[in-house]
């Protein structure tokens, strides 16, 4: 029998390239090549009244219910909530069933056998937790590089920079030690990495919280500039406060206690929208033309805004622009929209050929399948549907070194 995703595959005529799909983390990802004395500092498990936790920087951290993942909610388990919630359930309603852990979700071999069922050519792979323990460690950049650099290990080993043409997982860099930075780059370019990935944050250093795009930070992007690889910045953690108006802190659960909208859910769009806008500010594609940035799962809500805030400060800083900034952005900037936002804006304002498709699989507010994604574009041409679905990502995972 036929898929439907063979059907859109027949239909459309190649197989679409997903640029936001995750794993949910081995249990020794964090650890396996981590000197365990360092664990206290880094990443342990522990047991409380018979659940696993993970103590991050000597403290355990609540912020995902089960981070065994095992069992889990389906992919796609919100996909009717962000739909609009047509039949009006509660949040948690949709979170009540729980699978046992896909094989596709933790091994290389059973994800690659899901992109073939799934109709897709290739993906990009990010992380779940590792998303979320730059902030839980940012008291100790050093801790952040020892923490890192034994989770992409555990990543190269587990699924790999991309040999296979399949699978390009990314590996987690932060500034927090820019010589470690700098360093890690340079061992994910020796290990053939075609994209790496950091939260939309500014990092806490040594010597205090500074803008990712300061001068101190410029020997790693000369670097990244020089290899030609893409910047994916994803949501995570990246430590927005709330300024009292709802409690901070990372949580992945609406809880059994009720739930009621807050600001906190408009941290992710905040987050990226000031790291997309102040690259330009500060003027990094003049400094670095060679960088390609790609804002995903940030969604694009942030977008209309971020081009009216870079349009009036051109008119008002007559000349500080080498060009006007919104062509910097259309340049060097790639957006993922969430699949819930209206692409039709996202390429009226970017232009087609820097919009990508990414699903979240198997997320829980991502695409129960991903090609459920061809539906939102429904309203395109054949040869616009093709640079979002494949051709755009296909082009920035070819480095492109100078």
């Amino acid at each position: 029998m036929t898929s439907d995703a063979d059907n859109v595959v027949a239909e459309l005529g190649y197989r679409p390239f997903d640029c936001d799909n995750h794993y949910y983390e081995a249990l020794d990802a964090f650890t396996r090549h981590l000197d365990p004395a360092l664990g206290p500092r880094c990443v342990q498990w522990c047991d409380i009244n018979g659940r696993q936790y993970q103590v991050v920087g000597g403290r355990v951290f609540r912020g995902v219910v089960n981070p065994t993942f095992d069992p889990v909610a389906p992919a796609g388990a919100l996909h009717e909530y962000f739909r609009g919630n047509p039949e009006g359930r509660q949040p948690w309603e949709f979170l009540a069933a729980r699978d046992r852990i896909n094989p596709a979700y933790r091994e290389h071999d059973a994800r690659v056998a899901a992109l073939d069922e799934q109709g897709l050519d290739a993906v990009w792979l990010f992380p779940t937790l590792g998303m979320l323990y730059e902030e839980a460690l940012k008291h100790d950049p050093e801790g952040v590089a020892l923490t890192f650099t034994a989770f992409n290990r555990w990543l190269l080993e587990d699924w790999g920079f991309g040999a296979d043409g399949r699978i390009h997982a990314g590996p987690y860099l932060s500034l927090a030690d820019v010589d470690w930075a700098v360093s890690e780059l340079e061992w994910a370019i020796d290990n053939g990495a075609h994209v790496i990935v950091m939260r939309a944050g500014a990092p806490t250093t040594a010597t205090g919280v500074a803008s990712p795009f300061d001068p101190q930070f410029d020997p790693f992007w000369a670097r990244l500039n020089e290899a030609g690889i893409p910047l994916v910045v994803h949501a995570g953690d990246t430590g927005y406060s709330s300024n009292g108006y709802a409690d901070d802190g990372f949580s992945s659960s609406f809880g059994s206690g009720g739930f009621k909208p807050s600001i906190k859910s408009f941290a992710i769009e905040r987050a990226a929208g000031d790291f997309v806008i102040s690259s330009v500010f500060e003027k990094m594609f003049d400094r670095f033309p060679n960088l390609r940035m790609a804002s995903v799962e940030n969604g694009s809500a942030f977008l209309p805004d971020t081009i009216k805030k870079l349009t009036s400060t051109h008119h008002k800083m007559p000349g500080y622009f080498a060009e006007h900034p919104v062509e910097t952005l259309r340049q060097n900037w790639w957006i993922n929209p969430f699949w819930e936002d209206d692409v039709a804006e996202v390429v009226e304002l970017m232009g087609a050929d820097h919009v990508i498709f990414g699903s979240d699989w198997p997320h829980i507010e991502g695409m129960p399948t991903p090609l459920v994604y061809v539906d939102e574009l429904k309203a395109f041409d054949d040869a616009t549907r093709r640079l979002i679905l494949r051709d755009n990502v296909m082009a920035l995972n070819t480095p492109r070194p100078v």
